[in-house]
């Protein structure tokens, strides 16, 4: 619900601000309007040998204002990070009309607050991003991957947790569970194993043997945690086969009825076992149908909800469903939300990650910029106190 105007008003769309206005190699950066869509930004970084890390899922639609907007994340958040972590400074236009610029074009600058950060993830509640400047990486060069299949959950978890404290960062690692793996299956001639979870694991370098080395030390975790069959893709094209399943969750699960909900709760590296289960569990107490797959290897999970939304005792077993599932996140150190945003969906949960005073604070920024509440007002509960 980030851009729905619930009150009435004015939707701003900045798709035609697509112009990426320079990109400068040698300063390892570069400068686009709002509206350009990721992939066009990649795309023109290609030939440089450069890249974009965040990679969100939606990279062939998604505009890089609304990267900044919700802090967009993606599949390589383990080893790259997100959004937040490449940008160096913004221009703005606030509620009142003025034009502000941020940051610098600088890798390292502390001069002042950091403004440009505030900005990364407010959801269009204290400004209109027009233009960011970004860092760029240069691309690697050799990849490994590699997928493993587990017949308990608690397995999985502990087998992601060990991974990223082994002394190898892969670039990418990603869980599949037993119901969108079925789900996969019912829909693809993929034929995946049918198991309690799967794990897809990408390793990256300059080098094949750099990249084979670390998936190596990968797969040893896995079969200390009890894989029950490890398999590493020989060519590009059988790499391609397993990304193939990961990417397909989404869409496949959104047609198995006639409404979904994609959730988006994150927890600490260490409790990723303990969140598997715990959203098990909930499916189970509920009954509703919750698949789960997403970004393990920073915590970031995604369980989604599928089920009837004509049915008024289902939607309220489903609304039920969601607030334990936030209450598990944030009992086990986590948070509402990676990436996807607070929007108006999950603002009345703010309180449970937020104290009163870190909320106080953030509603004085909203009306110290935006004193007339014109900006998205409604969302991540800034209007409330």
């Amino acid at each position: 619900g980030m851009s729905v105007p619930i009150n009435g008003g004015i939707a701003l769309d900045l798709n035609h601000m697509n112009k990426i206005v320079n990109i400068s190699i040698e300063d390892r950066l570069a400068v686009v309007q709002a509206g350009v869509v990721y992939d066009d930004l990649a795309r023109a970084l290609d030939p440089h040998g450069f890249f974009f890390p965040p990679d969100p899922a939606s990279s062939q639609v998604c505009t890089l204002g609304g990267n900044v907007a919700t802090n967009a994340g993606g599949v390589k958040g383990a080893k790259y990070g997100t959004t937040r972590d490449y940008v160096l400074g913004l221009l703005v236009v606030l509620p009142d009309g003025r034009i502000m610029k941020t940051g610098s074009q600088c890798i390292k600058s502390v001069s002042g607050y950091d403004l440009t950060k505030l900005f990364v993830g407010s959801e269009g509640t204290l400004g209109v991003v027009t233009e960011i400047t970004l860092k760029i990486n240069p691309k690697t060069t050799a990849s490994t991957t590699a997928m493993a299949a587990f017949d308990d959950l608690g397995d999985a978890g502990r087998a992601v947790s060990e991974t990223m404290h082994s002394g190898v960062l892969p670039a990418v690692l990603e869980i599949l569970g037993r119901e969108a793996l079925m789900a996969i299956n019912r829909n693809t001639d993929l034929n995946l194993p049918e198991v309690d979870a799967m794990l897809l694991v990408e390793t990256d370098g300059y080098t094949q043997e750099e990249t084979d080395y670390q998936v190596r030390k990968v797969l040893e975790v896995f079969k200390r945690n009890n894989a029950r069959e490890i398999k590493q893709a020989k060519t590009k094209k059988e790499a391609e086969g397993l990304w193939e399943a990961r990417k397909s969750a989404y869409a496949v699960l959104a047609r198995l009825n006639t409404h979904q909900v994609l959730e988006d709760v994150t927890v600490p590296m260490s409790r990723i076992a303990e969140a598997l289960i715990g959203i098990k569990k909930i499916s189970e107490k509920f009954n509703i149908m919750i698949a789960t797959y997403g970004h393990a290897g920073d915590g970031n999970l995604h369980p989604q909800f599928v089920y009837d939304g004509y049915d008024p005792d289902v939607v309220e077993r489903k609304k039920a469903a969601g607030a334990a599932l936030f209450k598990l996140a944030i009992d086990l150190g986590g948070t509402l939300t990676g990436e996807h945003g607070i929007g108006l969906q999950k603002a009345a949960f703010m309180g449970l990650e937020h104290s009163e005073v870190a909320m106080d604070v953030m509603r004085g920024i909203k009306r110290l910029l935006d004193p007339n509440n014109i900006l998205n007002p409604g969302k991540m509960a800034l209007d409330e106190g």
